[in-house]
């Protein structure tokens, strides 16, 4: 039994003392939960010294893979040098400045991004996004139009859990009790072609319909009254749902014509995990503010960026003349521990060559599950981009009538793959579906062994 520091069982403790996020609290305290004690590579092994390939990257973000030393040198270096300095009132720290001019020069060399400017820094994808609210409200106000404040987001969506990032978010798990969204928020249509589109519409027929029913939205709530529209290139935890071809494509010229912000939500899709450095170099999409977190750091430390254009930052500069000091900001923005790791997170990134691998193996990978699943009564669709992709299930083919009630069909499939040791994650979207979200120095004989054993977990679960 393992045991904690007073000789307590570690997994008594933690139902004694932990309040877990995103967990069925009552099951929680009845059956615990895994208790990672390490992990190498793409392998994390729990207390008990069970293994596991973790093909989630945690939630989404170890692109670089789990154990790397250099990332560990980084930290250590930079907390014997400088630990800590706030950045408020103009105060800096070499990695933050560092850091800053290098994500700019990434966005612009690596994606093509014409509009980036100034980055802010923040501790997680949540604080990014919630930036992101306040950043457009002070911008309008600045340019005189106080009614232009509400923000599109997508259903289905996923963009954090504070306040006005769960009120972002479109999933109703992260509204239900909390009094979520707030007001201002409005949804648009989940561009989900397999689940979301008519009887024979292709791709561009439904990103075209889309298109309409988003300048049909704002023609209703007056373009007046709008200030931004938030996306993530590919949905993350509402489904794995690339966009449709020409979606895009046909929603940027309506926010373009209504004088609307389009935000790029790149906390999962940011860093190498579509097989490109962004996701919006992916697409071809040209944002006015970005959100990034996650594979920033591969996890290994709490950062975000939000990154501002030229346009915004010079509103934003001139407002000092009106409102003083720009009065927004975290004792921990700009920290240059988690700005040092950032750095060796990237130079690992560059030097092998992951963003590459996460489109080599990111097709072995889909390409297996394709060819081990693709024809299974129960998988209604394999979807993805690069190394992100899910599996959604369904109770008939034929008419992908979803399973009743959906969420145990995903749990139960999670469930059986952890037995196996492989970690994947049920999905709190409408649909049945697992996600798989691998690190990037994933191998092929790594992704042989996952669509091995999620096979074999489908397999058993689908018996049932």
């Amino acid at each position: 039994m393992a045991t904690g520091a007073r000789g307590q069982s570690l997994e008594k403790l933690a139902r004694e003392s932990v309040l877990h996020p995103a967990t069925a609290l009552s099951t929680y305290q009845k059956q615990g939960g895994l208790i990672a004690q390490s992990a190498e590579g793409v392998t994390l092994t729990d207390i008990h010294g069970k293994t596991y390939i973790d093909a989630m990257a945690g939630l989404w973000c170890v692109n670089v893979g789990y154990g790397r030393k250099e990332l560990a040198r980084a930290a250590a270096e930079q907390i014997e040098q400088l630990g800590y300095y706030h950045t408020f009132a103009g105060t800096s720290n070499p990695p933050q400045i560092e850091l800053a001019g290098r994500l700019l020069g990434l966005l612009r060399d690596r994606a093509g991004l014409e509009k980036p400017s100034k980055v802010f820094f923040g501790l997680s994808g949540s604080d990014a996004n919630d930036t992101q609210v306040k950043l457009v409200r002070y911008y309008n106000n600045l340019l005189g139009r106080p009614d232009k404040k509400k923000i599109i987001s997508r259903q289905s969506a996923y963009h954090g859990v504070s306040l006005a990032s769960a009120s972002l978010t479109g999933l109703p798990a992260f509204h239900a009790a909390f009094d979520l969204p707030m007001e201002g928020v409005l949804f648009a249509s989940t561009p989900h072609h397999y689940r979301n589109a008519k009887p024979g519409e292709s791709e561009e027929e439904f990103s075209d319909r889309l298109g309409g029913e988003l300048e049909a939205l704002i023609a209703r709530e007056g373009a007046e009254t709008i200030a931004a529209f938030i996306a993530e290139p590919v949905m993350g935890a509402g489904g794995v749902i690339p966009p449709p071809r020409g979606y895009f494509e046909r929603i940027e010229p309506v926010l373009a014509a209504n004088d609307i912000l389009l935000i790029a939500d790149e906390v999962i899709c940011g860093f190498g995990r579509l097989g490109s450095w962004f996701g919006s170099g992916h697409y071809g999409i040209q944002p006015d503010l970005i959100s990034m977190a996650k594979g920033l750091t591969s996890g290994y430390v709490p950062l975000s960026a939000v990154v501002v254009s030229e346009e915004i930052w010079s509103v934003l500069e001139g407002g000092t003349e009106e409102l003083g000091v720009f009065a927004h900001g975290y004792t921990y923005s700009g920290h240059p521990v988690s700005a040092a790791v950032a750095l060796a997170n990237l130079d690992i990134l560059e030097s092998e060559n992951l963003v590459e691998n996460a489109a080599r193996v990111g097709a072995h990978l889909q390409a297996g599950l394709r060819s081990a699943l693709g024809d299974h009564p129960n998988v209604g669709e394999i979807r993805g981009e690069g190394m992100i992709m899910a599996l959604e299930f369904v109770a008939d083919r034929t008419s992908r009538e979803p399973f009743d009630p959906t969420p145990a069909v995903q749990k139960a499939v999670a469930a059986e793959a952890a037995r196996l040791g492989l970690i994947v994650r049920p999905l709190p979207s409408a649909g049945a579906a697992v996600a798989l979200s691998p690190p990037l120095c994933l191998t092929e004989g790594d992704a042989d062994r996952v669509v091995e054993i999620l096979a074999e977990a489908v397999a058993t679960v689908m018996a049932r």
